[in-house]
């Protein structure tokens, strides 16, 4: 049974930030004049998840790119699905996530420069550029389902890596990617493990609860202060929430994904993200005459969707902490 769970956040007003002078709407091109790495901040690759918007809306108002500029290299903030955003609607929050398919299944080259057409495809085929300028990428995202924050890292070791050096959150994932598409966070150099080139994935937690905006602005802070975009003391000043004593590597070594409509777990407590099923062989999912069982002991269930899913989405991830 879905667990009911209340909009706390309101979406802010963005209109705003349209122009940016970087040529594209809703992207802003900050560049320091000084030498330096070219970082890249996206929110709204999901139009319902506002935790994103809420930290770049907050980051406008503390000055940048008025007051406040980048201390070296270039800064690239993006709003991306606005299209999808401007739907909201918290009597049905789920129902802006995208317009007409997932924004975050598009990057791969097959898809930016085919024949196929969609306004995800369009908004994505317009921050190619800016995604493929960049020599760090933090994309900010939360969760369909209750569960604490976690930092998708990607494929590569590297990304965890990266995630160590930001501190936080306290659980960080290696996983398969997406069998349906490839993420902007997993595109170019971010996935090539030759590559300087290195990206984070925050989810924040719970789309609409309000600790997720709070995880959007820290992790924000975190990054650019990482980067050399703030400098020490302006970070330190904002920061409004411990570290995590301890981070833990989650590596997913499977992505389940449904078969058809009917896909449900079965397991007789409620299933959140990072629950551990200790046995192997517990049967925890099915779908028609299919029966998914855990294959060995401590089982970490990541991201489960709890939500009806269309046949070829990913409806769990399995992994196993390594620490």
């Amino acid at each position: 049974m879905r667990e009911e769970l209340a909009v706390e956040l309101s979406p802010p007003e963005i209109g705003a930030y349209r122009e940016g002078g970087s040529g594209v709407d809703y992207v802003h091109v900050l560049d320091s004049g000084r030498p330096g790495p070219t970082v890249m901040v996206q929110a709204l690759t999901h139009g319902n998840e506002l935790c994103g918007a809420i930290a770049l809306d907050w980051l406008f108002q503390q000055g940048m790119g008025r007051t406040l500029q980048p201390l070296q290299g270039r800064l690239i903030l993006s709003f991306a699905n606005v299209e999808a955003y401007t739907r909201f609607d918290p009597a049905d929050p789920n129902a802006s996530r995208c317009v007409d398919e997932d924004l975050n299944r598009v990057w791969s080259d097959a898809q930016l420069f085919g024949s196929r057409d969609s306004l995800e495809l369009r908004r994505a085929r317009a921050l190619r550029p800016f995604v493929d300028s960049a020599d760090f990428l933090f994309d900010i995202h939360s969760m369909q389902d209750a569960c604490r924050p976690l930092m998708v890292c990607g494929l590569l070791d590297k990304g965890a890596a990266f995630a160590r050096e930001l501190g936080m959150p306290g659980d960080l994932l290696i996983d398969t990617g997406h069998p349906s598409g490839l993420r902007m966070r997993d595109r170019g150099g971010f996935g090539d493990p030759a590559s300087p080139k290195n990206a984070l994935l925050i989810e924040c937690g719970q789309h609409w609860e309000q600790r997720s905006a709070e995880v959007a602005i820290d992790g924000l802070v975190r990054f650019l202060r990482l980067t050399g975009m703030v400098s020490a003391d302006w970070a330190e000043a904002r920061l409004r929430l411990p570290l995590p004593e301890r981070q833990h590597t989650i590596r997913v070594d499977e992505a389940i994904t449904a078969l058809s409509s009917n896909f449900h777990f079965t397991l007789p407590a409620p299933v959140r993200g990072l629950d551990v099923i200790a046995e192997a062989g517990t049967v925890f999912a099915a779908d028609g005459d299919t029966i998914f069982k855990t294959r060995y002991a401590n089982t970490v269930l990541v991201m489960p969707s709890l939500k009806h899913g269309l046949p070829g989405n990913t409806m769990v991830r399995l992994g196993r902490f390594e620490d």
